[in-house]
Order: structure tokens, then C-alpha cells, then sequence
């Protein structure tokens, strides 16, 4: 596994034990640090980097990981990731005169990340998240550094190391957030808004969307995190019944559903159903 790690990605990383700086040991096909802590790089090359207070008992299953491969490959949220990657791009190139390093928490499957490095030639990123599942997936991508780590613990990332953190859909906190962007990096982050898949909640048992969620987010990210700007994204949708079970499956409900009432819930619908995609986009700056 010696070289799979962009050099870039690898010096942002840091021991979840002792917070030391990793490098690549040699022909051990493993991470380590000065203290001695070491860590395997999976045949699939992804790394697990947890620390003692980490859980993964809320990252995604094996199936939850193939409904979003299946539904986001059909294109159902291209114009999220294409938002997403238009203000990667935008607040990299104010920030940097070089390509930079973006760091996803809650990756999933490392689709909007990948959007996001398509639109920067030469960046690199981190996808983190707590489903090996879905980090075997993510590390497909070779500009991709694909870490298992709990985005509620203490994130195993250097401080003021990475240039754009982005969350899609997923949870994070905002105070180490701020610790790792380096002055005039971004955080950008999407959230869903009451009318996101209003149409399908309750005949899908999708959860509900509470008022507010940017707004929270605006105050409690630190004062350190500057808000630049937001954009709404609105766009329709028209699932065919393999698009809407794989948007339940891919999502918290199917945690909460079984695999016989997911597909008893789908027969019931219109082929296809309508339906309305509604997010906001929410950019803030890094600043000292």
C-alpha cells in the first residue's frame, strides 16, 4: 500500500490517540506515528483511524452503501453535487493559488467529494466516515485518502491543515471544524429543508426535516467561521420504483424499516412518483 496515499492528504493526518503526525511505515503497509501507534491501510486502501472515544455503530451497511451508489450514479443529486462543486472550486481558487485539499466528513461513498475534485485539477481530499463499507468505496478514487473516524469525536486531521471541509447531508461539529481549516478556508456545508422529499415522507416513512437547520448551523459554528453566503437548490424529481427503494434504503429510515415494508411502501406509489429535492447550500470563511 506504500505510495497509494496522496502525499498532500497523508501530511494532514494525525494519530486519533495521540494527535502526533502520521507517515507512510515502510513496507509494513501501515500509518505511524512517533509514539509508536500504528495503523493497518486495508487491501482496499482505505485506513481506519479511530480514536478511544470513536463509535461506528450509526455508519452505513453494505446495503445502505449500494442504494446510494445506485441512486446517485442515476444522477438523482447531480445538481447538489454540482452546486457543491462549483463553491469548492470558487472558494479555493480566493483562497489558494494552488489546487488545495479538501476534507469530506460524513463521505459516504466519496461521490460528492469526487464531483467536487473534478471541478479543481490537482486537489486532493479526504473522505472520512464511520461505514468501512462506504470508505472501501471512497478509496477507489486515487485522489482520495479514504479514513474510517466517528464525525463526532475529535477528528484525527491536523490543525489548520486542509484549505475546504464540505458535509453533504451529514453530521460534524463545528468547533473542530474550525480547528483543522487553515485561515481563509471554507467550510461548505448542505443541508435538507422542510420541503426536501415533502411528497414522499410520510408514504415512504422518510424522517421529517426540522425548521431551521441552517439557521442552527449559522449560530453555532464558531466566531471564527465567518458566513459568506448560501444558495438554495431546487430542483424536481421522477423516481421510477428501483430509484425511490434505493432513496429510502440509502437513508436513516432504513434503519428504522424493514426490507418487506420498504418495498410494500415503493409498489404503492405512481410509476413514476414526483417529487421535490430542496437544500441549502451554506458557505462560511476561516478567518485569522
Amino acid at each position: 500500500m506504500t505510495g497509494t496515499i496522496p502525499p498532500r492528504a497523508l501530511a494532514a493526518l494525525a494519530c486519533p490517540h495521540c494527535g502526533e503526525p502520521l507517515a507512510e511505515v515502510e513496507n509494513a503497509g501501515a500509518l505511524g506515528c512517533p509514539q509508536g501507534h500504528r495503523f493497518d491501510l486495508a487491501r482496499q486502501g482505505y485506513v481506519s483511524l479511530l480514536g478511544p472515544r470513536s463509535r461506528t455503530d450509526t455508519g452505513d451497511s453494505v446495503d445502505m452503501v449500494q442504494a446510494r451508489v445506485d441512486f446517485l450514479a442515476a444522477g438523482g443529486y447531480a445538481p447538489i453535487a454540482g452546486v457543491l462543486a462549483d463553491l469548492v472550486s470558487g472558494a479555493l481558487a480566493w483562497h489558494l493559488s494552488g489546487p488545495g485539499l479538501i476534507l469530506e466528513i460524513g463521505s459516504g461513498t466519496g461521490h460528492y467529494l469526487s464531483a467536487a475534485l473534478d471541478a479543481v485539477p490537482g486537489a486532493v481530499g479526504i473522505a472520512l466516515d464511520a461505514s468501512k463499507p462506504a470508505a472501501k468505496r471512497a478509496a477507489a478514487d486515487p485522489r482520495v485518502c479514504s479514513v474510517v473516524a466517528d464525525a463526532w469525536a475529535p477528528l484525527p486531521v491536523r490543525d489548520a491543515s486542509v484549505d475546504v471541509v464540505t458535509s453533504v447531508f451529514a453530521p460534524r461539529v463545528p468547533a473542530e471544524i474550525a480547528r483543522v481549516l487553515a485561515p481563509g478556508g471554507s467550510l461548505i456545508a448542505v443541508l435538507p429543508d422542510p420541503a426536501h422529499l415533502a411528497e414522499l415522507r410520510g408514504p415512504l416513512g422518510l424522517l421529517e426535516v426540522d425548521e431551521g437547520k441552517v439557521d442552527r448551523l449559522a449560530a453555532a459554528v464558531p466566531g471564527a467561521l465567518v458566513e459568506v453566503e448560501r444558495v438554495p437548490v431546487r430542483f424536481p424529481l421522477a423516481l421510477d420504483p428501483a430509484a425511490s427503494s434505493a432513496l429510502v434504503r440509502m437513508g436513516p429510515a432504513a434503519r428504522h424499516l424493514s426490507p418487506a415494508e420498504i418495498a410494500e411502501r415503493v409498489a404503492a406509489l405512481p410509476d413514476p412518483v414526483s417529487a421535490t429535492a430542496a437544500v441549502t447550500a451554506i458557505r462560511f470563511r476561516r478567518s485569522g
